[in-house]
């Protein structure tokens, strides 16, 4: 009778499971809603948002409905390696979406190697994350930059003034501009790195009027950029020297901006709101219906949807959320999505994607004009150092010293 009723218990147990919340299929999202980091965080997670109800109410994956963990890193490192330990140890979880810097990204990457947990970072950067369970799908240094450096040189001419932030996207960044301007026949006139807490950029501009550029790479980030430019303008060099960047409206600064300071800034990425495709018309009517009418929408939010989409294709593919399974059918080679932005497919050996890649001019509308396409940019760099089919131990952050 006790063996009978510790069966019915067990039996109970295991159909009340099944049919709750533990059964549902659970990814986490760390990113910065809140702190000075909000304006790329609270983009990120609308995209995340947005995709999930987008695949939840065409049945979710495996019949299961998706739910998301959120965490807010306040804009704080040291959150994302706390709440990268949580989202492991505690909340079980079948993928993670996490990360804006590369400083939050290299923090979290050992841990969910790790746990073996498939980790999307989809944020425009340096390039060279090269890991297992790491997959990107914002654009490298060799999907953006190259074109956009190779671009202005044969339109502006070959003398270059790079100014950045001083950490890993834009120390690394510089150097990667360095390596195409002399692939381009370009020349680096003058650099300069300056902390993100840095407000007046008369040094900087005075450095630039004394190097005579024919054109600057700039790529502050976030109200850094809008403070630069906006004192560029005003210094009066912006009609004689033009300001070229791979980052610039990734935080939405065109809005930002006053209409005659943003007219003519030149930008490299994969989105652009301006885009007149069908699947962009579709995604703006869901963003809009969802969360209003807005002024702009980042690169980073469709970056994440698009993240999301091939994670829940993985998903179906592997036919299991398990994290080894859903790595493998990652690394296909076949797994792709039309976003927003394009068609977009997961490379298998870099675990990066091949992506279209836009250059745009700031219009006086806080908006953007697409005057050039470059269709299905590969990450070249990531494809040549990182094999990680061959090399599923591999583990680094390979840069231009590296390579």
């Amino acid at each position: 009778m006790k063996t009978y009723i510790l069966k019915r218990i067990a039996l109970s147990l295991m159909i009340f499971f099944a049919g709750s919340s533990y059964a549902q299929v659970k990814i986490g999202a760390i990113y910065d809603i809140t702190g000075d980091l909000n304006i790329f965080g609270l983009q990120q997670i609308n995209g995340l948002n947005l995709a999930v109800e987008d695949i939840n109410a065409k049945g979710g994956v495996l019949g299961e409905k998706i739910k998301v963990v959120t965490y807010d890193t306040q804009s704080a490192l040291n959150k994302y390696t706390q709440f990268a330990k949580t989202a492991v140890l505690r909340d079980g979880l079948d993928a993670i979406f996490a990360g804006l810097t590369s400083s939050s990204r290299e923090a979290m990457r050992p841990i969910f190697r790790r746990a073996n947990m498939p980790y999307f970072y989809s944020t425009i950067y340096e390039g060279g994350a090269c890991d297992k369970q790491t997959f990107i799908t914002g654009p490298t240094a060799s999907q953006q930059l190259k074109p956009l450096i190779q671009w202005a040189i044969k339109k502006y001419g070959p003398k270059i003034y790079i100014m950045a932030p001083d950490y890993n996207f834009g120390t690394i960044s510089a150097s990667w501009i360095n390596e195409y301007a002399k692939q381009f026949g370009g020349e680096v006139v003058g650099e300069d790195f300056l902390a993100l807490t840095v407000t007046d950029y008369s040094p900087t501009i005075q450095k630039i009027q004394r190097s005579k550029p024919d054109f600057v790479v700039a790529l502050p980030v976030g109200p850094s950029q809008v403070g630069f430019i906006e004192q560029f303008a005003a210094a009066g060099l912006k009609e004689n020297t033009p300001i070229v960047s791979s980052n610039y409206s990734t935080g939405n600064e065109q809005v930002l901006l006053s209409p005659s300071a943003g007219k003519g800034i030149i930008a490299s990425h994969v989105y652009f709101m301006s885009l007149n495709t069908p699947e962009n018309k579709a995604f703006l009517t869901r963003w809009f219906d969802k969360y209003g009418k807005t002024d702009a929408i980042s690169p980073e939010a469709v970056t994440v949807w698009n993240a999301v989409h091939l994670w829940a294709k993985a998903v179906e593919k592997a036919g299991t959320t398990d994290h080894t399974a859903v790595i493998k059918a990652l690394e296909s080679g076949d797994l792709h999505f039309t976003g927003p932005n394009g068609l977009v497919t997961m490379e298998a050996g870099s675990h990066h994607t091949r992506q279209n890649v836009y250059i745009a001019e700031g219009n006086d509308h806080y908006g953007f004009n697409i005057i050039k396409t470059f269709p299905n940019a590969a990450p070249n760099y990531e494809s040549q150092v990182c094999d990680l089919i061959a090399n599923p131990k591999l583990a680094k952050h390979f840069t231009p010293s590296t390579k």
